[in-house]
């Protein structure tokens, strides 16, 4: 009985918690960094599968890799988002994003720096973030 339960649990199309997530990563980008020794990182995660969670991101750019949460302008460290079923995670300027310390060297535009997110199901996903101009905003392109 709890067999057929359980197999139950894995049919169908995407939404349930049990289901495989379905993840693609989209609209990266690093804006130049303006000082030596610190740069911000962007993303969205697109689910159409069951939940998942961003535990921890890795970069050849510095061993000091973070997540942030800005609530009401505070931001806060974070140890890990939850990426729903069926829904987005969004790491976007003034919200959720990434803090890189204690750089290597100094991203560039035009440069690409590669990113190792790793997620609780899904394992890891390399992601190359192209570095924009220090104003970049991904809605006017500039």
């Amino acid at each position: 009985m709890a067999a057929g339960l359980l197999l139950a649990g894995c049919g169908g199309s995407g939404g349930s918690s049990s289901a495989k997530p379905e993840l693609k990563v989209t609209g990266a980008y690093m804006p130049a960094p303006v000082t030596s020794d610190m740069a911000a990182g962007f993303f969205t995660v697109t689910n159409s599968g069951g939940s998942d969670t961003l535990t921890s991101v890795t970069s050849g750019l510095t061993a000091d890799v973070t997540l942030h949460s800005t609530k009401d302008g505070e931001m806060t460290e974070e140890k890990s988002f939850p990426v729903p079923a069926d829904g987005t995670l969004d790491f976007a300027s003034g919200g959720n994003h990434l803090m890189f310390g204690k750089l290597t060297h100094q991203p560039k535009q035009g440069e690409k720096v590669s990113v190792q997110l790793h997620f609780a199901k899904s394992g890891t996903v390399t992601v190359e973030m192209p570095v924009k101009s220090p104003t970049y905003n991904p809605k006017t392109g500039h």
